[in-house]
């Protein structure tokens, strides 16, 4: 790709590539990230847990957010509950509904699960220059924007 100037826009061609490779450049890094990070704890199981942190929900609700079934949510969080990660309680308003929430173990699994992720991108930061480190910081906040909307 052609090296731009703040005035002069890229095409409709170079936008699609540009966009097919960030969106490559952000997968790559998500699949990395939860391969070298997630061994003891499969990416859709962190996922619910990160959820249950924001807050106490029903299965429902995090089926929902998921967007997976209710039934296999139900597995899922079943799951947590066997590992001691998630404790289930009655919904005091619906005697039909089961609040989960995250617990002490659950906590630190996450917190332990967010360093390694956080160690494996720092490893990969430590070998660029300062201006790449700059650019990425740019970067973020650009990708921020775009994930928002």
């Amino acid at each position: 790709m052609r090296t731009k100037t703040p005035t002069t826009p890229l095409s409709r061609a170079e936008l699609v590539s540009l966009s097919n490779d960030i969106r490559l450049a952000c997968m790559r890094i998500s699949r990395r990230v939860r391969f070298e990070s997630d061994r003891e704890l499969p990416p859709h199981l962190y996922s619910v847990l990160v959820r249950l942190e924001e807050t106490p929900r029903t299965n429902s609700e995090l089926a929902d957010i998921e967007r997976v079934s209710a039934p296999s949510m139900k597995r899922t969080t079943s799951a947590l509950v066997e590992l001691g990660y998630v404790s289930r309680a009655d919904d005091p308003t619906d005697g039909r509904q089961v609040i989960l929430s995250l617990t002490p173990e659950g906590q630190k699994v996450l917190r332990r699960v967010r360093r390694h992720r956080d160690e494996w991108m720092l490893s990969r930061f430590e070998h660029l220059t300062d201006e790449e480190r700059e650019l990425l910081q740019r970067a973020a906040a650009v990708l921020a924007k775009v994930a928002s909307k």
